[in-house]
């Protein structure tokens, strides 16, 4: 696959803010990569950190010329994503992030299959891993590869080995002249950039292409405060999204809003009339079922009985929190303006 680089330029581009913890082994990993370093060129951009990120990066910088350090004042990720396009000065750009290593051969397919396939964006699976050696973060990285956890979202949970068309690739590459075409990031958006540039791309006859074989591993949230959070702000993102780009997200996004909403609505009910109570057992009831089905095949798969009742309880967190925070960015999309 080496001669297929055909001695591409490649501008790795990484948004970055207080990642002192993982910052060293993602460039590790992108330091180990079979694509030659000669065509390759890595910005880090970042957010102006105040952990020690900022020093962990500039020694990379003095040690590996085609390594960057870029400033983003503004901190958020769009805004770093076009400072670097802007900056690169490769034909290809892939967006990657500094909370995940990549595998060995992550850039050399990428580039080979762009070309081989002729496609605008191609991107690989998110393997995710657990922060830390604990059973809840253990526990979360599980649930964030199953279907329950994530939906339909093919970068996470798909079992094919075949390429296959997708509305999304969690980092992407591309060529560098598409954004001449489509534009840039939205950086009206903290949250769904990569979405909204995808769903951009798509309605201009763009392609996306998942290849099974193009791997990286994304280390999740590894305690309970980071992952109602985390989850808390995807929920209000995805309502904020959806005024600012209207139809850039799938039904997916907004699941978990209804099951808040069936609760709230059908608690209110419930102090008019038995309806209400019968409403509010059938969608706790069902939705229980659902949960301990899925919580058992992991615990299962994992063989640790011990997850079983934390995998029912974080599911739960998962889909709570998230609801929740798209129910306070339907009471605070006032504010977001188009």
């Amino acid at each position: 696959m080496e001669n297929s680089q055909n001695h591409k330029k490649v501008s790795v581009i990484i948004p970055c803010l207080n990642e002192e913890r993982f910052i060293a082994g993602c460039l590790d990993s992108l330091l180990n990569q079979t694509y030659s370093n000669k065509n390759l060129e890595i910005l880090i951009v970042d957010g102006m950190s105040k952990d020690k990120t900022r020093e962990i990066v500039k020694k990379y910088t003095n040690k590996y010329n085609f390594i960057k350090l870029l400033d983003n004042p503004d901190k958020i990720t769009p805004k770093a994503l076009n400072i670097g396009i802007k900056k690169a000065n490769g034909n290809i750009i892939i967006r990657m992030d500094a909370h995940t290593k990549y595998k060995e051969d992550y850039i050399e397919k990428c580039v080979h299959y762009l070309k081989k396939t002729k496609t605008d964006n191609v991107g690989g699976i998110w393997i995710i891993r657990p922060s830390n050696n604990n059973i809840i973060s253990q526990a979360i990285s599980y649930i964030l590869q199953s279907p329950l956890g994530t939906g339909n979202a093919h970068y996470k949970t798909t079992k094919s080995k075949k390429p296959q068309e997708v509305d999304t690739v969690p980092f992407g590459c591309y060529k560098k002249e598409i954004f001449n075409k489509i534009g840039l990031f939205n950086e009206k958006l903290v949250r769904n950039q990569d979405i909204e540039l995808n769903s951009r791309l798509r309605k201009n006859g763009g392609k996306i292409l998942l290849i099974p074989e193009i791997k990286c591993y994304y280390y999740a949230p590894g305690n309970i405060k980071d992952f109602i959070k985390k989850n808390f702000s995807n929920g209000k993102w995805n309502i904020y999204t959806q005024k600012i780009i209207p139809n850039s997200l799938k039904l997916r996004h907004f699941i978990p809003f209804s099951f808040v909403m069936g609760i709230i609505t059908s608690i209110i009910l419930s102090f008019f009339t038995i309806l209400g109570t019968i409403l509010l057992s059938i969608i706790l009831g069902s939705y229980l079922l659902v949960n301990i089905i899925f919580s058992f095949k992991i615990t299962l798969k994992k063989k640790n009985l011990k997850l079983f009742p934390i995998l029912i309880f974080l599911f739960f967190v998962l889909h709570f929190s998230y609801g929740i925070g798209s129910l306070w960015g339907i009471l605070t999309m006032w504010k977001i303006e188009k």
